[in-house]
């Protein structure tokens, strides 16, 4: 019954369908049907799809769902967002807060949204999600008109990803493309929506994201790009900043100027048509011209020497941690000072580099294939070629005699005429050597000028280094250790052991100051001949600098002039052995300066380091101390973890020397800068400068130490691998102007200051002067040999007459050394005692003030 029933529906069922079209039928009878509520065959294949596409749609809303509801639970924890503590880089800073270096993986600093300027938010708004405040994570519209776009034009597809899908992307998830990967991203999108505002979203993307140069964050950005913090930004400069996140490399104005300004263009032109800026702004931005940072330098001051010491302290103390803790190392440089001594060290190289003329070509680069205004091609070309210290890389286009057009990176064509490429007029002779001449393909550098814009350059093959400490406590207020830090990382300051030459004199007269001499004593500056049986090695006869010889010499003049014969002498006469055990006094180690004659003419091995140190004992009145550059370590809060706590100025368990002596030397070294080999100094038009100018043999190296009394500063000039600077290239000539140019501006507004003067000094008769006038000197007062003694009248000889003979004085020092009254005591002028000298076997340098 129930069978033959079911077979009955059913096949009404089956009548049913072919009703569709016509009629139906029920226990074998036709049953009438309406034609009128049968649907018109054109509507019918319309709303087929359409409920086709209904249920597809029903379809994958339950199978979101239930994705969502399987995804959402095992969506990451947003803790990492509301307690955001990036890695934040070790951060060292001048004495006066300014940021002059950063290390770490990544260059970040983060800001709170409340510091960024309007302008900044506005373009990236306009750049990358101008709904962003309208939508919930997701913007459906722009998804829409993505999807429109792609459908309607060629080329590459368009997307819709909000700003908090960034930031989902940017936190938690890969860069992979794949269905898995959008899913967990718009569940993301949601969850961060729900849980942050608008504005911490805002602020999470503006200090996460990457923008190219190793920076992360548009703050960190601002510095690479522009050296400027954020609220310094121009709406140009924001514009240039918002275009990075959709291809930080094909849109960094450093790599691609062009693509650059053509992407800045567009977030301008958005950011009009959203209304954030008029017309005449937007024009007004593109027009400006952007001067971007090639070197992506984060600091705010070039220190990089100062900056790499300090990171070294810092890693010793905290390991590798400290590149992610946002550590602050404050250093003693200040920012004027250091800036002072870049640039004088600068001019000093360039001046050096320039009156020896221009070697021609650096390098050819092949530009046959190279079209004419193709750009990015000749940047590409330039791309090894790094700029240093103010000398731009570029390719000669076009030369001739009298003019050359040359293409520098960033696409700037550069005309240079007669009076810019002077310096290098003999390498455009058709004369010139084919592998140096210039011609197109040339590798030049140019750096500007104020009076001709651009001039032709080169870099130079010699080196440099600066120091400038406080003589008081050794805090190093300027330290230059080279000529370009991305040139050569090598520290000259620190790590070039180099021969001081008569720069290291003063050490040698400060110790026979203790053994009995005055400034007023007499020594003979007359040749000298030390036999190679005396040395055990080979003779030596060494010579002045300038092979003149003025015969009896006080010591003042001596130094003043530089004279070798009277250090040597000295030196002979108080003894090697004792001189290398003084000169540890200052902290120079006694192994690298062996005790031999040649100590007297700077022989031994010291860095400028080392120089400043010493002579810092001369002009602080006789105290150790020992330089440092790094004041105390912070946490990212300002809490200090580490401190450095100098000597206290003048302490007196730091007396290494007397103080007599250091105030007997200092008047010695004036003597050197008011009639010396350091006159060059005098245009300072300073009273208080001391100091010594150094030269070793074949002109290696070129020195000057000298200081007022709170600025002890020390500069020098060579080569890495030792050669001649050339003749004539002294300490005087090559070292001091840099010396000078360093002083100018550290000692401006710093009054005039004396040491004063100790007791136990006397005052001697000195000769007279060049005028014939009576001249006076000081010496110990313990030295002062006893006044002479009347001899009773005899009845014979020329005493009958009255006259009172003196005894010949006594001397505190041996028979062959000189008295201190300034009479060559009889065999003061000969050196004997060869077990005192030894030469090593080489040629021993004639230093030269």
């Amino acid at each position: 019954m129930l069978a033959a029933r079911y077979r009955q529906v059913n096949k009404f069922w089956v009548s049913a369908r072919r009703g569709f079209f016509g009629s139906a039928s029920y226990n074998s009878r036709l049953l009438p049907v309406r034609k009128s509520v049968l649907l018109p065959p054109v509507l019918r294949w319309l709303l087929y799809p359409l409920a086709a596409l209904a249920g597809l749609l029903l379809i994958g809303a339950a199978l979101a769902l239930i994705v969502v509801l399987l995804a959402y639970p095992q969506l990451p924890s947003l803790d990492i967002l509301t307690d955001y503590r990036p890695k934040i880089p070790l951060r060292v800073y001048s004495a006066d807060g300014h940021l002059i270096g950063e290390f770490g993986e990544e260059r970040r600093s983060v800001v709170p949204i409340a510091q960024v300027p309007d302008s900044l938010k506005q373009a990236i708004i306009a750049a990358e999600d101008e709904r962003f405040y309208q939508h919930y994570g997701i913007d459906y519209v722009g998804i829409a008109r993505a999807a429109l776009s792609n459908m309607t034009t060629s080329g590459r597809s368009q997307g819709a990803s909000t700003i908090t899908m960034q930031v989902a992307r940017n936190f938690f998830l890969s860069s992979e493309r794949t269905l898995r990967r959008k899913v967990y991203e718009a569940l993301l999108a949601f969850k961060i929506e729900n849980s942050l505002t608008k504005d911490q979203i805002l602020e999470l993307y503006i200090n996460q994201i990457y923008l190219g140069q190793r920076a992360y964050g548009f703050a960190a950005a601002s510095r690479a790009y522009f050296g400027k913090n954020l609220a310094d930004l121009s709406v140009a400069e924001s514009a240039m900043l918002a275009g990075l996140p959709k291809a930080p490399s094909k849109y960094n104005p450093v790599v691609n100027p062009k693509r650059a300004a053509l992407r800045q263009a567009y977030v301008l032109r958005r950011m009009k048509d959203l209304g954030y800026i008029d017309d005449a702004t937007r024009t007004a931005a593109v027009e400006q011209q952007l001067p971007v940072r090639r070197d992506g330098a984060q600091s705010e001051q070039r220190a990089d020497f100062v900056a790499e010491m300090a990171r070294q302290i810092a890693v010793e103390k905290f390991g590798e941690n400290a590149y992610g803790l946002g550590l602050r190392v404050v250093t003693t440089i200040r920012r004027t000072d250091q800036a002072a001594a870049i640039e004088a060290v600068r001019k000093g190289v360039l001046d050096y580099d320039r009156r020896h003329g221009y070697r021609g070509a650096e390098a050819f680069i092949d530009l046959k294939d190279v079209v004419a205004d193709d750009d990015e091609m000749l940047d590409d070309l330039l791309q090894d070629e790094p700029d240093a210290a103010g000398l731009h890389a570029a390719v000669v286009l076009e030369a001739s005699p009298t003019a050359i057009k040359v293409y520098k990176r960033g696409g700037e064509v550069l005309k240079l005429g007669a009076d810019a490429i002077r310096f290098a007029r003999s390498m455009l002779d058709d004369k010139a050597p084919p592998a140096r001449r210039l011609r197109r393909g040339a590798l030049v550098r140019v750096m500007p000028d104020a009076k001709l814009g651009w001039v032709i350059a080169q870099m130079p093959e010699v080196e440099a280094a600066l120091v400038s400490i406080d003589s008081a406590d050794g805090a190093v207020r300027a330290l230059v250790g080279g000529f370009d830090f991305n040139r050569s990382k090598f520290n000259h300051v620190t790590q070039g052991w180099r021969q001081p030459g008569s720069s290291f004199k003063p050490f040698i007269y400060s110790a026979a100051l203790e053994k009995g001499y005055s400034p007023s004593t007499v020594e003979e500056d007359t040749p000298l001949v030390v036999s190679a049986g005396e040395t055990g090695s080979q003779s030596w006869q060494p010579k002045n600098y300038d092979g003149k010889y003025d015969g009896p010499i006080s010591l003042r003049t001596a130094l003043a002039k530089s004279k070798n014969m009277v250090s040597i002498r000295v030196l002979r006469s108080i003894g090697p052995r004792y001189a290398q055990d003084y000169i540890t006094r200052f902290g120079f180690d006694a192994a690298r300066h062996p005790p031999y004659l040649t100590m007297a003419l700077g022989a031994g091995s010291v860095t400028p380091w080392q120089m400043a140190s010493g002579y810092a004992v001369f002009a602080n009145g006789g105290f150790r101390v020992e330089p440092y550059v790094v004041r105390e370590i912070q946490d990212g809060s300002g809490k200090v973890l580490a401190r450095f706590t100098p000597t206290a100025p003048r302490d007196e368990s730091q007396r290494v020397i007397d103080a007599r002596n250091a105030y007997l030397m200092d008047s010695l070294m004036q003597d050197v800068v008011r009639r010396g080999t350091a006159t060059r100094a005098l245009q300072l038009k300073r009273s208080d400068l001391a100091g010594k100018t150094g030269t070793t043999n074949e002109y290696l190296d070129a020195w000057f130490c000298g200081y007022q009394p709170s600025h002890v500063t020390v500069a020098w000039i060579g080569f890495d691998t030792p050669r001649s600077l050339g003749r004539g290239e002294t300490g005087g000539s090559a070292a001091l102007p840099m010396w000078v140019d360093y002083m100018r501006h550290a000692l401006k507004d710093v009054p005039e200051e004396r040491l004063p003067l100790p007791d136990g000094l006397i005052s001697i008769n000195a000769g007279e002067d060049a005028r014939g006038n009576p001249r006076t000197d000081l010496m110990y007062e313990e030295h002062m040999p006893p006044a002479p003694e009347s001899i009773p009248d005899e009845p014979e000889g020329p005493a009958s007459e009255g006259e009172i003979v003196p005894d010949a004085p006594p001397t505190p020092v041996p028979p062959s050394g000189p008295s201190p009254s300034g009479h060559i005591v009889p065999g003061s002028a000969g050196i004997g005692g060869a077990a005192d000298f030894r030469a090593s076997g080489a040629p021993v340098r004639r230093p030269a003030g």
